[in-house]
């Protein structure tokens, strides 16, 4: 250690060596477990106290609680304590801002059970945060507002594995805890696993094994750099197989065409994970661009190519999402996926610059792709923050967007996504739908309010409004016909599949023998039975047709020859107790396809005694 070092109590990069740092850590992972415990008890479903009341201060609360205590754990010992103050404030304040405006974008209806924060925002602030630490540490420790290049790479890799390494402790911390209270619960105590159980337990504990953890491996700088070595050379070797696969995909292409790619329905989320993979590979084996750190001869000509090859992979990303949003309008998930090729395309042409730099210039290897990552590490943070800001709200946009296209005709009122704007869309989403139901048009109108109404955000199934009237023909020809309340009152989604083209036929039949009449409705897909209840009709069963294949085994077909019957089921149902639970007997066996369809409808079981005997 130089005499600056020990003056500082810092190694070149900023590691600590006071021994206040160890009890300094674990209290901060303690606080950041009782912290997470508050929450997730407020937000009990049988408790439901404040902060958990309140939306609005919860969601911003979870991700300071989750996220800000690992900042703190970086940076303790590494920045200066006004920096790391600084730092602290100011992303306490973008995660409350990122927090506060995923809650107030969304509507009443998402917002009823906690932790009320939507998947992304809090992928992706974690993403921010990671990036944003990381461009600030390596710039104070040189007290220069744009660090070196390879200060940078130092902080970041090794900040990478030893997260890497902090999560392994503690998962291999509670494997060990398990198998303890396994092995007591063998003897008969089972304390240990009741306490694992409880949540004032588990929770300070995780983050404090965390917190020993990130310890730990702080202190045993050259360990974490050893083990980072290995980790890059390994990866390192796998941009070989990287680069033969990506440019065997590409120069198959012309041959093959792109429609399979687009088929797939992810062929843009395909072709950015093969660039974001060689985007890492590339700077495992460049490093930080030191002369002892140059790679062989072999693994520094797949770097030239594999930076080469991100341009048209971009390129095809950015195709493929331009042909879906002409085809089917923007949705949050295309603008995200616009933002990462965004992204992208900023490291395809800085890279790309570097690898073909030196046909027209001298100068030292791939050195351009250092600027790109520190500037597009920048630019991704910035794209986050918009991303997740009134800025550039996805739903927002999305909203705009597909009511646009509805507008304009580029998407007809029967094919129009009303469920995105009713519960996936948030406030935006529900203010338009709330003026396409004040709508002139009654094809916009009528869809839009019966999406309003809609309160089951999981079920996607039509309302009575949006089916059509089934098309039901009588059988035999000339019967009585259809009940006049049959439609109004049944569920008629059982009946969707009855239409012009493929009718429905209806029978009466009395199926119990109790002197009633049923009626039966029978499709390619199977049969519906309805029953009489007041004065209306309400649904008995339906009875799915497993071998629509064969025309031999439509219900319609089986009805006109004659050849659907009702019977007796072969084994009785068990009553239980006072005969208000009954067990019926069912096969999941396929059956005979080429055999005549055969309805059975229920019938009332018989006087029974103990084990199903019947009464004498």
């Amino acid at each position: 250690m130089t005499e600056t070092t020990e003056a500082t109590g810092r190694d070149s990069l900023g590691g600590a060596t006071s021994p206040l740092l160890g009890p300094i850590r674990l209290g901060i992972g303690l606080l950041q477990g009782l912290g997470l415990f508050w929450l997730h008890r407020s937000a009990d479903n049988d408790l439901k106290v404040w902060p958990a009341t309140e939306p609005v201060l919860f969601g911003p609360l979870l991700l300071i609680v989750a996220f800000l205590p690992f900042v703190l754990l970086a940076g303790v010992g590494r920045l200066r304590p006004v920096t790391l103050a600084i730092w602290t404030a100011v992303a306490g304040v973008a995660l409350a801002l990122l927090g506060l405006h995923d809650i107030a974008r969304q509507s009443a209806d998402t917002l009823r059970h906690s932790p009320f924060l939507s998947a992304p925002v809090v992928l992706f602030s974690a993403a921010a945060l990671f990036i944003s630490h990381h461009l600030v540490a390596p710039a104070d420790v040189e007290r220069r507002r744009i660090a070196s290049f390879p200060a940078y790479f130092d902080t970041t890799w090794k900040a990478g594995v030893q997260l890497a390494m902090s999560i392994g402790f503690t998962g291999a911390f509670w494997i060990l805890l398990t198998l303890g209270s396994a092995l007591f619960k063998v003897i008969g105590l089972d304390f240990l696993e009741d306490l694992l159980r409880k949540d004032w337990f588990w929770i300070p504990v995780t983050t404090f094994a965390f917190a020993i953890a990130v310890h730990l491996t702080d202190v045993r700088d050259g360990l974490i750099r050893g083990v980072r070595t290995v980790a890059l050379m390994l990866l390192s070797w796998l941009l070989l197989v990287m680069t033969v696969l990506a440019a065997g995909f590409l120069g198959a292409l012309p041959f093959t065409g792109l429609e399979g790619l687009w088929e797939t329905g992810n062929g843009t989320s395909l072709v950015l994970a093969a660039a974001a993979a060689l985007i890492i590979l590339i700077n495992t084996a460049y490093q930080d661009g030191r002369t002892d750190n140059l790679p062989p001869v072999v693994l520094r000509f797949a770097v030239r190519v594999a930076a080469v090859l991100l341009t048209p992979l971009i390129i095809l990303a950015v195709l493929g999402l331009s042909l879906r949003i002409g085809q089917y309008g923007l949705t949050p998930d295309r603008i995200i996926a616009a933002a990462c090729a965004l992204v992208g395309a900023a490291y395809a042409v800085g890279y790309g610059w570097a690898a073909l730099s030196p046909f027209w210039r001298k100068g030292d290897w791939m050195r351009p792709l250092e600027r790109t990552n520190i500037w597009t590490a920048i630019l991704t943070v910035t794209v986050i923050l918009l991303l997740f800001s009134p800025a550039l709200d996805p739903a927002r946009l999305s909203v705009m967007d597909q009511v646009a296209r509805l507008e304009r005709g580029a998407v007809t009122p029967d094919n129009f996504d009303y469920h995105f704007l009713r519960f996936e869309s948030g406030k935006a989403g529900q203010a338009a739908l709330a003026r396409l139901a004040r709508s002139g048009n009654a094809a916009i109108a009528a869809p839009a309010l019966a999406a309003q109404k809609n309160q089951n955000r999981n079920d996607e199934r039509p309302t009575e409004e949006d089916l059509a009237v089934p098309t039901i023909e009588i059988w035999p020809t000339g019967a009585a016909p259809l009940p006049a309340g049959l439609l109004a009152s049944a569920d008629r989604y059982y009946l969707r599949h009855c239409q012009p083209a493929d009718p429905c036929l209806a029978t009466r039949r009395d199926l119990n023998g109790d002197g009633t009449m049923e009626m039966l409705i029978l499709g390619e897909e199977g049969v519906t039975v309805f029953i009489p209840d007041g004065d209306g009709w309400s649904l008995l069963g339906y009875i799915r047709q497993r071998c629509r294949h064969d025309l031999r085994s439509d219900p319609r077909e089986a009805l006109r020859a004659g050849r659907l019957r009702a019977v007796q089921p072969v084994w009785p149902d068990l009553v239980f107790a006072d005969g208000r639970q009954v067990a019926q007997f069912f096969s999941d066996d396929m059956p005979d396809c080429g055999s005549a369809p055969v309805v059975t409808g229920p019938t009332p079981p018989p006087p029974v005694t103990d084990l199903g005997r019947p009464a004498p």
